[in-house]
C-alpha cells in the first residue's frame, strides 16, 4: 500500500469519525485506540457489547443465520 492510499484511508476515516454519534460505536472505536497487543482485549469491551457478541456466537451455533447476499437484499429493500 503507498503512501499516499494510506494518508487517503487515514482522512477518510477521520471524516467519518468526526459524523459519528452513535456512544458504542465511539466507545468501541476507543477500546480499539486504547488497545495493545498485551492483555485481554475482551475485558475492555462494554458488558453490551459483550452480550451482543455472545449472542451472535449462539445464533451461529444454531444456525440462526443468513446469507451475505440474504443479508444485503433485505438491507436495501429496508
Amino acid at each position: 500500500m503507498s503512501t499516499s492510499e494510506i494518508e487517503e484511508i487515514k482522512s477518510n476515516l477521520i471524516e467519518w469519525i468526526k459524523q459519528l454519534s452513535d456512544p458504542d460505536m465511539l466507545n468501541l472505536l476507543e477500546s480499539l485506540r486504547l488497545s495493545t497487543t498485551e492483555g485481554d482485549w475482551w475485558e475492555e469491551l462494554t458488558e453490551v457489547q459483550k452480550q451482543q457478541i455472545n449472542e451472535g456466537l449462539e445464533d451461529a451455533e444454531n444456525g440462526r443465520v443468513i446469507s451475505s447476499e440474504e443479508f444485503w437484499r433485505c438491507l436495501k429493500s429496508g
